[in-house]
C-alpha cells in the first residue's frame, strides 16, 4: 500500500472519534496541540493528509446522493438483515424530514464524515503553514493550493446538496463569542464564486502530475482541479442554480436573495471555457480516452466481447493504468457482492453475505442506445412495441446472449455499453472464474422453482436486472469471494468530453465542435457519429440540428456512458430533470415466473416520492433553531 494510502488511513481513524455535535465546527480544538502539529514538515504533512481525510470518505456511495437518488438501482427496504445503511436508498421513498434529515451532511456527520470539520482544518493548516521552519517554499505553495482545492471541494459539494452556504473562510478562537459562530449564509452566485476563487488560486501551484507515485499518487493535481473547475462553473450555469423561478423571491431572514432572479446565458459560456482548458491540460498530461483491453485472461475473447471489457475497464480498471481516469478517491468501491448474480450453484452459499440485490429499473436499461446509436423508440429498424416479447438467443448476438436462451427482444441488438452494464436474464456474464468465452457463464433470472440452483437465489433481486458495470470481470463469486478490487471514478476523460459539449451547445447551439466531442465518446463505444446516426437511422432526423434536440442527446449521452458512477444523480438534479425521473413507476420483471411470457411482463417494485422541494435538501429544524440567522431551504 502506498504511503499516501497509510497515512489517510491513519487520519480517517484518528478523526472518526471528535464529536460532530458543534453547530458549525470552525473553531479549532486541541489548541494545545497545533504547536506540536506544526513543529516541523512531517508533523505538518500529516496534518495535511487529515485535511485530506474528509474528502476521502465522500466517495462511500451509500452516502452519495448522486447515486442514491438517481434511480439508477433501487434497494429492496423489506429486509430482515442490515448489510449496510440503507437510507440514502430509500430517500426516492419519500422518507426526507427536517427532523431527522437523511444524508445530513449539514448538520454533522455522515457515515463518520463531517464536511465543516475538514473545513475547519484546512482553515487551520493555512493558518499555520509558516512554522514548520524546514519547509520549503516550493512545498509550502503546494501544500496551500492542495488545502485550498479541498476547501473549494467541501464547499462544492454542500452546494449541490443545500444550494447556498455559509462560506467557512476562517477558523475562529476557542473562546469566540456564541454569536460570531452563528453565521449567514451566502447567496448563490456568492457561494459559487468562493468556490471558482478558491480553485482560481490554488492551480497554477499544483503539480501537473504526481511524479512520485509510490508515496503520493492520489493527491491533487493541476489537472483536477481545473476538471473540477469546470464541473463546478457547468452547475451554476444550469436551471437549478441558473435564474430558477422556483426560487424567485426566496431570501434570508435580512431580506437578502439567496437564489440568482434572472437566468445569465454567459455562465454557459465561462463553464465551456474552462471545460476545453481542462481538456487541454488533461491531453498535455497524457490522459486519453481507453481503447485497449485488459490483458489478463482475455486473449481468445473475440473483438465484440473485447468492446465489451474495454468499457468497463474504463469503470473498474486499476486507477494508475486506466488512461482516462482524471480523478478517483482512494476509498474502494466495496459494494460487489451486491452487484453480482449468483451465477454457479456454489455461489448460493454467499447468498447471507452478499445478497447481490442492487436492482436496476428497467427505464434504465431503456435510456442505452441501439447498436445503430440512436433511442430505441426512435430508431426505425428496431422493434420497440415488441421489445417485451421472448426471443431464443441467435448466432447474431452469441456474444451477448446465450444462444438458445429465451430473453426479451428488447436484449438483442443494443450498443455495446448495454451489454457492459447491465447483468440481465440470458446475458452472457464473461469472468468471474471463467475467462474462455466459449464456456462464459450466463445469468438465469427467470422464477423462484427453477432446477438450477443459482436461479432461486436471483430472485432477491427485485427487478431481474443487475448494475454489471460496477463489477470487475475478474472477482469471483463462487465457492469463495474473491475481490479485485478499485476505486470508483469521480470524473473521467469521457464525461469531461461530454460536460464541454454540453456547456458549449448551451452558450452558442450546435456546431461542429460540440459534436466532435460527443462523437469521441460515441465512436469508443463502436456508434456512428451523432449527425450520421440520426440521418440514417432516427424517426427525427433533425434532432442534432437544435439547441433543444442536442440538448436532450447530449443528456441522454451522459446518463448512458457514466450509468452508476454517482454522477447522474447530480446530472439530473441540476438539470432539473430528477422529478421527471421519479414522476412514474419504477419497473422490473416478474421475477417470480419460470416461464418467458410470464416473466417479461414488467412489474412495478416501487413508486418513488419526489417534489420541487426534494431538488435542494433539508436543514434540519434543530440546526434552524440554534442559529436563528440561518434560513431553511425552499418549501421545507
Amino acid at each position: 500500500m502506498r504511503s499516501y494510502y497509510k497515512y489517510i488511513l491513519l487520519a480517517v481513524f484518528c478523526m472518526t472519534g471528535v464529536s460532530c455535535k458543534k453547530y458549525l465546527d470552525v473553531a479549532p480544538d486541541n489548541v494545545g496541540t497545533l504547536e506540536y502539529a506544526f513543529r516541523n514538515r512531517n508533523e505538518a504533512e500529516s496534518y495535511l493528509f487529515s485535511c485530506y481525510s474528509t474528502m476521502q470518505q465522500l466517495n462511500n456511495v451509500i452516502y452519495n446522493a448522486g447515486f442514491v437518488t438517481s434511480a439508477e438501482v433501487i434497494y429492496p427496504n423489506n429486509l430482515t438483515a442490515n448489510f449496510f445503511d440503507q437510507s440514502g436508498f430509500n430517500l426516492i421513498r419519500g422518507v426526507q424530514s427536517t427532523g431527522a434529515p437523511v444524508l445530513n451532511y449539514w448538520g454533522g456527520g455522515v457515515g463518520n464524515v463531517n464536511i465543516f470539520q475538514g473545513l475547519r482544518r484546512c482553515n487551520t493548516m493555512l493558518e499555520n503553514i509558516d512554522k514548520p521552519i524546514d519547509l520549503t517554499e516550493p512545498e509550502k505553495k503546494r501544500w496551500i493550493a492542495e488545502v485550498k482545492f479541498l476547501k473549494a471541494f467541501y464547499h462544492y459539494y454542500l452546494i449541490r446538496m443545500y444550494g447556498p452556504v455559509i462560506i467557512i473562510d476562517k477558523s475562529f478562537p476557542i473562546d469566540a463569542p456564541t454569536d460570531s459562530l452563528k453565521r449567514k449564509r451566502a447567496s448563490t452566485d456568492e457561494s459559487f464564486a468562493y468556490v471558482v476563487s478558491q480553485l482560481d488560486q490554488a492551480i497554477p501551484d499544483l503539480p501537473e502530475t504526481i511524479e512520485n507515485q509510490t508515496k503520493e499518487f492520489g493527491r491533487i493535481t493541476k489537472f483536477i482541479a481545473m476538471s473540477v473547475k469546470a464541473e463546478v462553473l457547468a452547475t451554476a450555469a444550469s436551471p437549478l442554480f441558473n435564474g430558477n423561478p422556483d426560487y424567485a423571491g426566496i431570501t434570508d431572514k435580512s431580506g437578502k436573495a439567496l437564489f440568482s432572479a434572472t437566468y445569465d446565458a454567459t455562465k454557459w459560456k465561462a463553464a465551456a471555457d474552462a471545460a476545453k482548458a481542462a481538456i487541454t491540460e488533461c491531453e498535455a498530461r497524457g490522459l486519453h480516452l481507453n481503447n485497449t483491453p485488459p490483458i489478463t485472461g482475455v486473449s481468445t475473447a473475440s473483438d465484440e466481447m473485447k468492446k465489451v471489457l474495454t468499457l468497463q475497464s474504463a469503470v473498474t480498471g486499476r486507477w494508475e493504468q486506466n488512461p482516462e481516469l482524471i480523478w478517483a478517491l482512494n476509498y474502494g468501491f466495496n459494494y460487489q457482492g451486491f452487484v453480482i448474480p449468483k451465477l454457479t450453484s456454489a455461489a448460493v452459499g454467499m447468498a447471507n453475505t452478499y445478497p447481490s440485490n442492487w436492482a436496476v429499473p428497467i427505464s434504465e436499461t431503456e435510456l442505452f442506445y441501439t447498436k445503430q446509436g440512436v433511442p430505441i423508440n426512435e430508431d426505425k429498424t428496431f422493434d420497440y412495441n415488441g421489445r417485451f416479447t421472448p426471443k431464443a438467443g441467435d448466432d447474431a448476438n452469441k456474444h451477448y446472449i446465450k444462444q438458445g436462451y429465451e430473453t426479451a427482444q428488447g436484449n438483442f441488438d443494443r450498443e455495446a455499453r448495454f451489454y457492459a452494464s447491465f447483468g440481465f436474464d440470458g446475458g452472457i456474464w464473461f469472468g468471474n472464474g471463467k475467462v474462455n468465452e466459449s464456456d462464459a457463464l450466463y445469468v438465469q433470472a427467470k422464477g423462484i422453482f427453477a432446477t438450477a440452483g443459482p436461479k432461486s437465489f436471483n430472485s432477491t433481486n427485485i427487478t431481474g436486472i443487475w448494475p454489471k458495470k460496477l463489477a470487475n470481470y475478474l472477482t469471483v463469486m463462487d465457492q469463495t469471494f474473491d475481490v479485485n478490487n478499485y476505486q470508483l471514478p469521480i470524473i473521467r476523460l469521457s464525461g469531461l468530453y461530454l460536460l464541454y459539449a454540453e456547456c458549449l451547445n448551451e452558450a452558442e447551439g450546435p456546431s461542429g465542435e460540440v459534436y466532435r466531442y460527443i462523437d469521441l465518446v460515441r465512436t469508443r463505444a463502436g456508434l456512428p457519429g451523432v449527425q450520421s446516426a440520426w440521418a440514417s437511422y432516427s424517426t427525427n432526423p433533425n434532432k442534432p440540428a437544435s439547441k433543444d434536440g442536442l440538448r436532450q442527446i447530449i443528456h441522454q449521452e451522459r446518463r448512458i456512458e457514466l450509468a452508476f458512477e454517482g454522477q447522474i444523480g447530480w446530472d439530473l438534479r441540476r438539470w432539473k430533470e430528477l422529478q421527471e425521473v421519479l414522476s412514474k413507476p419504477l419497473q422490473g420483471w416478474n421475477i417470480n415466473e419460470g416461464n418467458s411470457a410470464a416473466y417479461y411482463r414488467p412489474n412495478t417494485v416501487l413508486i418513488p416520492v419526489f417534489g420541487v422541494k426534494d431538488y435542494l435538501f433539508p436543514i434540519s429544524t434543530q440546526d434552524i433553531i440554534i442559529n436563528e440567522n440561518l434560513t431553511q431551504n425552499p418549501y421545507w
